[in-house]
């Protein structure tokens, strides 16, 4: 919080601004210094409060006034607007262009059942009173009162699902490394978010970190773990510093008094977001994917039982505990329970962080919630699921997002990132791209996924140069079952998730 003196000692108005990454690439901070400077010329006496971002990212940056009756939004402002801002009496709420109306009903928001971002955008993220508020800590309250064996049933009744891409149940793993027996037991959260399109673990970071932490204290409880790690990517200053100020608020508290956790920064590989190149990683090796068997669960880090999960994930238990476990699962479709954080990027007008219950359309998140293309020419093809992930045309936009739809229709859900493409995009481009990805970022411990992905490569570049195009697109394809069936993890295995997809849906492109 950050309140503004002036001669006016009447109560200060509470103004909203998020310092978020995205808020404050597009000048969140130089308009808080505009918005200060003005309120002081003009004898307004006002509280600065800076909190995450609300997921409307087009809106950005937000402004928040609070009212008696809500808060007002303003979006998106610039510093060029606050003196018109303060002209009209903004913080009475007045009419202006930039005015949404009251933030909590926005149909952007209206829309969603947020139970992983239910303070995202709302709180000042390293403030302790606004956390409990909230009803921060009465998830790691339950498991305290309740124990471990009713914590885990509540997980696994639950159905929540891993939400870094793999989507296998929590409550399994959780309950894998419990019966493991060994004298020294792990959490451990993967934080290297690396999808294309993706942003919600940085969004919980910076705008919620203490739901992570209660998080990671009710699994260590529930598991038998006395120590945590957060491995986060090096591309999150924000979301570093963030948490660093949290960790130190939680210890104070008495949030982490049965489980020390500690933050691990990575060098930028995104094979590290595979757990077991995340272990080697946080053991201090070359970040390489390890053969499995053994799991994790059972021989993770420094060989001891090791639960991987994701920020999504983890930050999600408290909710289900605190609300019920039987009201998650009771949301979503399949065996695909609860909400998830989709997110909407690339050529989309309403971009931002989405949270729905699992089912609901592609078509109705990029035509109805994401408003179509920014550009306003019509959407060809959607990526989900990351650098990894199926391409999909309009024609399957009524598949539902759910992990049994998708994987129907040889596609990921993965981290819940939506990247839209219009009808310009070239899919041979595409498709190289996803081998080229692969090539840079590949361990190199397996020769399919090494080799393999620059063969790749070459092979794209002949046909678009129009060399045997029959021929080689043959072998591309049996190119991409060599990878699928024989690299040793996802990186190598599911490329073939963007080259088939395109050469199925999109064939002309490949034939110019």
């Amino acid at each position: 919080m950050r309140p503004l003196t002036c001669t006016d000692m009447s109560k200060p108005t509470r103004i909203y601004l998020p310092a978020d990454s995205a808020a404050l690439a597009l000048g969140a901070e130089d308009l808080a210094e505009a918005i200060a400077a003005e309120a002081l010329r003009l004898g307004k006496l006002i509280e600065i409060i800076r909190t995450g971002s609300r997921g409307m990212h087009w809106l950005e940056p937000l402004v928040e006034i609070a009212t008696p009756t809500g808060r007002i939004g303003y979006g998106p402002v610039g510093v060029a607007d606050v003196t018109g801002l303060f002209a009209v009496d903004w913080l009475q709420a007045e009419k202006h262009p930039l005015c949404i109306g009251k933030v909590e009903e926005h149909e952007f928001l209206r829309r969603q059942d947020r139970w992983t971002f239910a303070r995202c955008g709302i709180v000042d993220p390293l403030s302790w009173s606004d956390f409990i508020a909230h009803g921060g800590g009465q998830g790691l309250a339950w498991a305290r009162a309740q124990g471990a064996a009713a914590t885990l049933a509540a997980v696994t009744a639950s159905g929540l699902r891993g939400r870094g891409g793999a989507g296998f149940p929590a409550g399994i793993k959780w309950r894998t490394v419990h019966d493991t027996a060994s004298d020294i037991k792990y959490v451990v959260c993967n934080a290297d978010e690396g999808d294309s399109g993706t942003f919600a673990d940085r969004m919980l970071m910076e705008g919620d970190p203490f739901a992570l932490l209660e998080g990671m204290a009710i699994c260590a409880l529930a598991v038998g773990a006395r120590k945590g790690f957060i491995y986060i990517r090096s591309e999150y200053p924000r979301a570093i510093t963030v948490l660093e100020g949290a960790l130190s608020v939680a210890r104070e508290h008495g949030l982490l008094r049965d489980c020390e956790i500690e933050l691990r920064i990575g060098a930028g590989a995104y094979v590290c977001g595979e757990e077991t190149a995340l272990l080697e990683s946080l053991e201090g090796k070359r970040g390489q994917v390890r053969a499995k068997p053994p799991l994790p669960a059972h021989h993770g880090l420094f060989g001891k039982p090791t639960v991987v999960n994701n920020v999504l994930t983890l930050a999600t238990v408290p909710a289900l505990l605190t609300r019920g476990a039987e009201a998650y699962a009771a949301l979503g479709s399949g065996k695909s329970r609860g909400t998830i954080p989709i997110q909407l990027a690339g050529n989309i007008r309403h971009g931002g962080l989405f949270e729905v219950p699992f089912g609901i359309s592609l078509r109705e998140l990029i035509d109805e919630v994401g408003g179509g293309t920014a550009t306003g020419r019509p959407v060809r093809a959607v990526q989900v699921g990351g650098p990894l992930g199926a391409y999909f045309p309009r024609a399957l936009f009524d598949t539902a997002f759910d992990y049994e739809a998708f994987t129907a229709r040889e596609g990921l859900v993965g981290h819940g990132g939506i990247v839209v493409f219009d009808d310009r995009v070239d899919m041979r481009r595409q498709a190289r791209f996803a081998m080229e990805f692969c090539a840079a970022e590949s361990c190199g411990k397996c020769t399919p996924c090494r080799v393999g992905s620059v063969r790749g490569m070459e092979v794209i570049d002949k046909i678009v140069s129009g060399r045997d195009i029959d021929e080689n697109l043959v072998l591309l394809e049996d190119l991409c079952n060599t990878l699928r069936l024989g690299s040793l993890c996802a990186l190598g295995g599911f490329v073939p998730f963007p080259v088939l997809s395109a050469l199925r849906y999109f064939p002309q492109d490949f034939r110019r």
